[in-house]
Formats: structure tokens, sequence, C-alpha cells
């Protein structure tokens, strides 16, 4: 049996996030596993011909991840901190890569994330973070539906 000694939950603190925070949650407590709580500020960056990025100015970063850490330390039930060893961090780019980045800098064993269960021309535009993280991830992923999400047989 392998174990689980690192368990990441990105976030962005939607409600859809909610159901994969109880889940990895309860596989933290499982295994007694670090839990590691990840937001991403999307920092649109674009590529130029040549190695070099072109950023936004006069976005107010920091005060973006002020607010990113204080919603960080809300995401958990009170009295959480002190059943979990807890790690949080508050990342800015492309999401998919900074969660990628951060499970390999960290050897996180095991990602926990939500989907929003977007389809049709939503996904098109807006892509899938967790379709991006499931297939570039060196460690295994869970992903999480909304809990409103219905299956149904095509």
């Amino acid at each position: 049996m392998v174990k689980i000694h690192r368990i990441l939950f990105p976030t962005d603190f939607s409600q859809n996030a909610s159901a994969a925070r109880d889940l990895a949650c309860g596989l933290a407590e499982q295994n007694d596993a670090e839990l590691h709580l990840l937001h991403v500020i999307f920092e649109p960056t674009y590529l130029l011909p040549e190695p070099q990025f072109i950023t936004f100015p006069n976005i107010p970063w920091e005060e973006l991840e002020m607010a990113a850490n204080e919603s960080l330390r809300g995401v958990l039930e009170p009295g959480m901190d002190e059943k979990f060893r807890i790690v949080r961090s508050v990342r800015r780019g492309p999401p998919f890569l900074e969660i990628l980045n951060y499970s390999q800098q960290k050897a996180i064993d095991l990602i926990v994330m939500s989907t929003h269960g977007r389809t049709g021309l939503s996904h098109l535009l807006m892509g899938s973070v967790a379709e991006n993280v499931v297939r570039k991830a060196r460690c295994p992923v869970l992903t999480v539906h909304p809990t409103d999400h219905l299956f149904v047989m095509p």
C-alpha cells in the first residue's frame, strides 16, 4: 500500500470546491497526512514569440494576495488547524501550471480538486484546470464533481 504523506487541495473558493475540501480533509485524517491548501491568482500573461512575457500593469497584486491569504484561513472548519498539519500558499500565474509546479516542489503525493462541470462553449473557451492537471501531474489526481452535478447516461 502506498503511503500518502502530503495532500494538495487547490481551491478557487467556489462552492464546488467544498466537496473536494471535505474529501481532502478525510483523506488527510485517515493517512495522517500533511494538508496543503493552495489558491492561485490568475495572472494573465501572454507569451511572445521570444521567450519573454507581457504582464498587465496596475493590478493590485499585493492586495489580491492578502485577500487570498485571508480567505485560505477560512477554508477549513474551526479547529481543523489543530487536527491537521496545514500548509497554506498563494501563488500567481496560470492556475494549472502553478498547481503542477507546487505539487512537484512540495513532493505532493495526491491532489484532490474539484471540477466545475463546464461543458460546451464555456469549456472550450475557459479550458479546464482540472483536466490539465490530471493530464500532466506526476502524482495521482482525484477530481470531485460538483454535488449538484447529475450523471446522465448518453
